[in-house]
């Protein structure tokens, strides 16, 4: 199988030569996918250091990194990855420990490994011994556990907000308005066979639980309330069917009927005119008398 990563230069002689000049220090030596990795006992780790650094050209330490195993005695694995330049090879070197026991610094041998030792102690918790500044990295101060460890929990253990009366932040115990619902994946449709929270209202409706709650009416009711909520609104009575109803009386039909500024005509109710209203219509129209002007004007 081929390794993914670029081409790096094997080294055929490497696995005769740490044991050469390990002896005992080294535990295992593991070489697959084009990689090698070996383990070696954790209070010997800084003399191992500096031995593949001086004597197998491995000038750089690119990371270290943590791994959790809780099935395991020693559950912590903390894990170097080396470089060398002049020979274009890497190498893994592991160490194994628990939760109390120290692990050697190697601080000496390469400073950067400082802060990459803070790192994993913050997110795992494995002690270094005679690290010069272990305190957490990643986190805050108060924070409570190690968040990378396989048993903590995915809420945590404490959150903090700003508080608006406080005016300040505050901590406090993480509270969940509902817990994590563990949802069937192989039947969604169906629903879960385990009762969800909620689903205990809906007893005694013979419904299996875990299908939500019942619908109070039956197919033909609920049929029969769509289709009179598709069914057009009935028309609305008029209430104005003759002029009478109107209540303006004759002056405001006369007034309707007259043309309008856009040339509309307004048509005028049907009504029997009285004998005066023929009259009227009928006599001529006496001319005005001329306006007489007021005394004392400039006329």
């Amino acid at each position: 199988m081929a390794h993914p990563a670029p081409l790096v230069a094997p080294r055929e002689t490497l696995a005769a030569e740490l044991k050469a000049l390990l002896g005992a220090d080294l535990l295992e030596h593991v070489f697959t996918v084009d990689e090698d990795s070996i383990t070696v006992t954790r209070d010997a780790i800084a003399g191992v250091m500096i031995a593949l650094r001086d004597n197998l050209e491995y000038q750089q330490m690119m990371e270290i990194a943590g791994v959790d195993y809780p099935d395991r005695a020693e559950r912590f694995e903390v894990v170097y990855h080396l470089l060398s330049v002049t020979r274009n090879h890497r190498l893994r070197v592991r160490v194994s420990t628990d939760e109390a026991t120290p692990v050697p610094t190697i601080v000496p041998v390469w400073p950067n490994a400082g802060w990459l030792e803070r790192e994993v102690f913050d997110m795992y918790g494995v002690l270094f011994a005679g690290n010069p500044d272990l305190r957490r990295i990643l986190t805050d101060y108060g924070f409570q556990g190690h968040p990378q460890r396989k048993d903590f929990p995915l809420t945590g253990y404490i959150e903090l907000r700003y508080s608006e009366e406080d005016k300040r932040v505050v901590y406090e115990p993480v509270k969940l308005a509902q817990d994590f619902r563990n949802f069937d994946f192989l039947s969604p449709w169906e629903g879960a066979d385990y009762v969800l929270p909620g689903d205990e209202k809906a007893g005694g409706t013979g419904e299996a639980p875990g299908k939500g709650a019942p619908t109070p009416m039956t197919a033909a009711e609920v049929k029969k309330a769509d289709d009179k909520a598709k069914a057009p609104p009935p028309p609305t009575p008029k209430t104005t069917e003759k002029p009478e109803q109107t209540g303006a009386g004759a002056k405001a039909n006369i007034k309707a009927a007259k043309t309008s500024r856009d040339g509309a005509k307004a048509t005028t109710a049907a009504k029997a005119k009285t004998p005066a209203t023929k009259k009227a219509e009928k006599a001529p129209a006496k001319p005005r008398a001329p306006r007489k002007p007021k005394a004392g004007g400039d006329a």
